[in-house]
């Protein structure tokens, strides 16, 4: 019978090269990995803020709706404007004094 030199630790010492090999390559894949997810969920991250900080803009520069104006007021207005037209008509107002006046009444 021939036997093999050491067998057992041969086989002992293999196990351990595949085994390292094997958790290096593992660990190689794991980081690589990390990574990718990592910047992929910083640029996810860098684009919602630029979406919110657009939202933001968009929403500042809008124009506010107009306050709608109670209904005293308004009869009010309108006979403010009603008078103001009188006066234009029988040539009290000139036509830009009418117009100023009317942009007041409107602006409140």
């Amino acid at each position: 019978m021939m036997r093999r030199r050491g067998g057992l630790v041969r086989t002992v010492g293999r196990t351990a090269v595949v085994a390292g090999t094997a958790s290096a390559v593992a660990g190689g894949v794991s980081r690589r990995q990390s990574r990718k997810y990592e910047d992929q969920r910083q640029e996810d991250a860098a684009q919602q803020q630029s979406a919110y900080e657009q939202g933001l803009a968009d929403a500042q520069t809008s124009a506010p709706p107009p306050a709608a104006a109670p209904a005293d007021d308004t009869d009010d207005m309108i006979g403010q404007l009603q008078k103001l037209g009188q006066l234009h008509e029988q040539g009290i107002l000139t036509d830009a004094e009418f117009e100023a006046q009317k942009a007041k009444i409107l602006a409140g």
